[in-house]
């Protein structure tokens, strides 16, 4: 179904206001969050950056996103849960930028604002049947429904989260995730999701020019967490809902970057007794910059892969049986890809190397 011109218009708008909202008010949060005390300031010689630079810089997408829905986007139950829910993420982003909250109290918060999107009615019932020639396309989760919509929720907050690593990286990333899953959208009628997801978009192209390489505004927590959590909840309100393509594998596709990097992560820092938040520097984007590649160049690589990811998930809206299973091979050989990339391709960053236990931490993981 085709959108009309209404839709259209509204997703336009939605897209320009963000934009602009987000592009504009980026200087001045700038200059808040140098106020303020929000700076990230490199500690040591591991550090990418070589100078103090203001984060926060979240702030202005959250800005530029929740006017524009407020603009254009009917005021629903779900809605105003997904709103809510990024208002608390926002905020605890923009106290923990300034003050460096601890692990536990950010995931607590996370936890609300997933709880308050669940109350509102996002929450997903069928994941999709992985046996693509079964007639049955999704399976009934039942009881399970609330608590892995949680873990989805706050699974990809975080994911967006960690991988913020590099300039561009992370919004580049979420731009590009936002637009594959607002391309599905459109292609079974999901208006208000589109218009949701044109937002986003926005917002993310519009502090983008102020982050690429050499940043001069780091999103921060505020911007990390806020993109995950919306990517997320609007999955569940349109992609999880659909019984006619595979509900679950597209919105895994479009996060499938920050998802599998968070999760090499998390099983790399439990396999060796660490907890899950330890700082390290095993993420994808650390073992392309230790194989010799400049920041622009990483995150070009890390850009290609989310794009086809991307790219698989619009194939396999399209309701073929045919382009499912060439899109499972695909994803099966690129997650072997990966594998071979992360333990093998570069024996230095190996998961017991101490370089990979003791180097400096990331912005946004436990300080």
């Amino acid at each position: 179904m085709i959108p009309d011109l209404e839709e259209w218009l509204k997703m336009l708008l939605a897209f320009v206001v963000s934009l602009l909202i987000a592009y504009l008010m980026t200087p001045p949060v700038k200059d808040f969050a140098s106020r303020v005390g929000a700076i990230d300031v490199p500690k040591d010689e591991r550090r990418v950056h070589d100078h103090p630079i203001p984060r926060m810089g979240g702030i202005a997408i959250f800005l530029g996103f929740v006017i524009s829905l407020l603009l254009f986007v009917n005021m629903s139950t779900q809605v105003m849960g997904l709103l809510v829910g990024a208002v608390i993420i926002a905020v605890m982003g923009a106290v923990d930028d300034i003050v460096n909250l601890r692990p536990m109290v950010k995931l607590a918060f996370q936890l609300l604002a997933a709880i308050v999107a669940v109350r509102s009615g996002l929450v997903f019932d069928v994941i999709s049947n992985p046996n693509v020639f079964a007639e049955e396309t999704t399976i009934e989760i039942g009881f399970l429904s609330v608590p892995l919509t949680i873990l989805w929720i706050v699974g990809c907050t975080n994911a967006m989260n960690l991988i913020d690593g590099l300039d561009g990286l992370a919004v580049g990333v979420a731009a590009i995730s936002s637009t594959s899953m607002l391309i599905v959208s459109l292609l079974v009628a999901e208006p208000v999701v589109s218009v949701i997801l044109a937002a986003l978009t926005g917002a993310c192209l519009g502090f983008m020019p102020y982050n690429m390489n050499p940043a001069k505004i780091f999103m921060g927590d505020v911007g990390s967490q806020l993109l995950g959590f919306v990517l997320a909840t609007a999955s569940i309100m349109g992609l999880f809902k659909m019984h006619a393509i595979f509900t679950f594998f597209v919105p895994m596709l479009s996060l499938a970057l920050p998802l599998t990097d968070t999760i090499f992560a998390f099983c790399r820092r439990i396999s060796h007794g660490q907890s899950p938040f330890h700082a390290d520097r095993g993420h994808f984007h650390h073992r392309l910059l230790a194989m010799g590649l400049s920041q622009k160049q990483a995150v070009a690589v890390l850009y290609t892969i989310s794009a086809v990811m991307g790219l698989l998930a619009v194939i396999l809206a399209a309701e073929t049986a045919g382009l499912r299973l060439i899109c499972l091979v695909v994803i099966g050989l690129l997650l072997i890809a990966v594998w071979a990339f992360v333990f093998h391709k570069n024996p230095n960053l190996h998961l017991g190397h101490p370089d990979c236990q003791a180097a400096a931490p990331d912005r946004h993981e436990e300080k």
